[in-house]
């Protein structure tokens, strides 16, 4: 009787060890799992709060290189607008003449009065004081009308411009053109001859 009794508390102790040995891995676990639990909502915080720092440090950059890239075109259209409006007035004063061209006329005609005062024959007035006179004012008005010409190509040529930009570009074109044909058949008497001395 008491043997046996031995036997089963002997047992029953072997069970409780064997179910505190079972037990004790499933509370370490559960212990590391609260412990997981408690960390790992401050560590989304920190990530979190680094993530947020990362997005509005971005977001500067990003507004910066938008603030220089708009910066960028709008000094640039500025540039391309003037040069529009240059060449275009380049070009109409290569259609009505300048002042430039004016004073290298009154030379040349000056020049060709000095050179003929004494001996000249009526053919060499006709030349030095007219003809030069209007090939210089020819040349002046030609190199204007040159430049405008130019200036006007290259406002086109660049892109990104707005449509009245090269709208002026191309009028600026057009009359520089004409400028430098107008400028070219005067300078080589294609339009009007020179008058000779017996007409």
């Amino acid at each position: 009787m008491d043997t046996k009794t031995t036997t089963e508390k002997t047992g029953e102790s072997a069970d409780a060890a064997g179910t505190a040995e079972a037990a004790a891995p499933v509370e370490e676990k559960a212990a590391v799992a609260l412990d997981k639990q408690d960390t790992e909502p401050a560590t989304a915080l920190i990530d979190g709060d680094d993530n947020e720092a990362e997005n509005e440090a971005g977001d500067g950059d990003e507004d910066d290189e938008l603030f220089a890239e708009a910066a960028a075109p709008a000094s640039a259209g500025i540039g391309g607008a003037a040069a529009a409006v240059v060449s275009a007035a380049l070009g109409a004063v290569a259609l009505t003449g300048t002042w430039t061209g004016k004073v290298v006329s009154e030379r040349e005609t000056l020049l060709g009065q000095i050179k003929t005062s004494g001996s000249g024959t009526p053919a060499q007035q006709i030349s030095e004081i007219y003809g030069d006179a209007w090939h210089s004012t020819a040349l002046v008005n030609g190199v204007f009308a040159l430049i405008a010409l130019l200036v006007a190509v290259l406002v086109l040529v660049l892109p990104g411009r707005p449509a009245w930009v090269r709208s002026v570009a191309v009028a600026g074109a057009v009359l520089g053109g004409l400028g430098l044909l107008l400028s070219v058949g005067t300078y080589f008497d294609l339009f009007l001859s020179l008058p000779t001395a017996g007409s």
